[in-house]
């Protein structure tokens, strides 16, 4: 367990800006988990590799956490939202005949409030803390939204030898007893805003939390470039003639799952892996180079914020950056004109913008780097 500590421990300080102290408290959980699950496995007890088994699970728990800890506190509450609702979409239906699409991601949203609680709870028993902890820092916060993925994932053994994901169910058990008689916003489950966990709220206080919830409701600001980032896509997608991809995007926004996608389009299995590769391609030129700057600034990482890299990412990357490269980054940050850049480095505006993708995509690909030590070349 030591060896186990010394090693997640060196990973958080690296990787993250937490305390001291927090990253040991956080390590230490981990690692303690790590170390339960490996003397309870049968399967990993007489595997004879014990130790490999142990490495391998605890770097599993820290990328889980550190996903968490690089997209941050809002968009993190995204993540987690979108994922468990994808899972529980098809087993929450209303139990009027014909509700609306709308009707049923209400339901989705009350039944997740409950669960982030109930989650919260398993978590302070299972890592033995205190009944009333609750997650104060980013990445106590990151911990936490990593456990209630994998609280949710859990394969639950049934009769008939088969087995079922706990969050599945819960949803189930959920459909069937609406209406729920308690909801419980996210943010107060994972930052403590001081509503006690066996609170029954009324129809009120229920609409309250709705309107609080990040993948809802998001704060107007970040609303705003939501939707004009969304916009913009699917004008960008329209002028290239890539209609298929429009129709694509706007059924992954109501989570669809990829059978209903298919069904809908009317495509199998290959061609609907053909369009979401298009659809990738288009994607990725429209966030790096059509509309970087409005995508930078909707996912907090534009220029001002070093591009969203952790300070000792983005002094690593400056430092292998070549001269033209650190050029081009300091004039982008003054703000100009790819025709006035251009001018000042006597290249051409085709130039300035390709290289500018390169070095966006090189920063996008440092963001979602969790834990590797692998280098970045900036002269390509």
């Amino acid at each position: 367990m030591e060896a186990i500590f010394e090693l997640l421990y060196t990973e958080l300080k690296q990787a993250t800006r937490a305390s001291d102290s927090n990253c040991r408290e956080v390590a230490g959980r981990i690692a303690e988990e790590v170390t339960r699950i490996c003397q309870q496995s049968q399967r990993i007890q007489a595997s004879g590799e014990v130790e490999s088994w142990a490495i391998a699970l605890a770097r599993h728990r820290l990328q889980q956490c550190l996903n968490y800890y690089s997209l941050g506190s809002r968009q993190g509450r995204v993540e987690l939202h979108s994922t468990l609702s994808a899972i529980v979409y098809r087993y929450i239906t209303p139990l009027i005949a014909g509700s609306s699409y709308q009707a049923r991601l209400s339901l989705i949203e009350d039944f997740l409030q409950g669960f982030y609680e109930e989650a919260l709870k398993a978590f302070r028993r299972e890592a033995h803390l205190s009944l009333k902890y609750r997650p104060q820092s980013l990445l106590e916060l990151a911990e936490y939204m990593a456990f209630a993925e994998r609280y949710g994932k859990r394969r639950i053994p049934l009769r008939g030898g088969r087995s079922q994901q706990l969050i599945i169910l819960r949803a189930q058990s959920f459909s069937q007893q609406q209406p729920p008689e308690t909801s419980v916003d996210m943010e107060q489950a994972a930052e403590g805003a001081g509503v006690e966990s066996d609170q029954t709220w009324n129809d009120t206080s229920v609409q309250q939390v709705r309107s609080q919830m990040v993948s809802s409701e998001p704060e107007p600001m970040v609303e705003d470039l939501r939707c004009e980032v969304i916009t913009e896509l699917m004008v960008y997608l329209e002028e290239n003639k890539q209609t298929d991809c429009a129709d694509y995007f706007a059924l992954r926004l109501k989570d669809l799952t990829t059978g209903e996608i298919e069904s809908i389009l009317g495509l199998t299995p290959r061609q609907r892996d053909y369009l979401q590769q298009r659809f990738k391609y288009h994607l990725i030129r429209f966030a790096l180079r059509h509309r970087w700057e409005l995508v930078h600034q909707w996912l907090e990482a534009d220029l001002e914020k070093n591009l969203g890299l952790l300070p000792q990412q983005w002094q690593e990357w400056l430092a292998k950056m070549g001269p033209e490269n650190k050029e081009l980054l300091k004039l982008k940050q003054q703000g100009l004109a790819d025709a006035a850049i251009a001018q000042k480095l006597g290249c051409t505006v085709n130039w300035v913008q390709k290289r500018w993708f390169k070095l966006l995509e090189q920063a996008w690909e440092l963001r979602n780097r969790l834990v590797s030590g692998e280098g970045t070349s900036t002269d390509e």
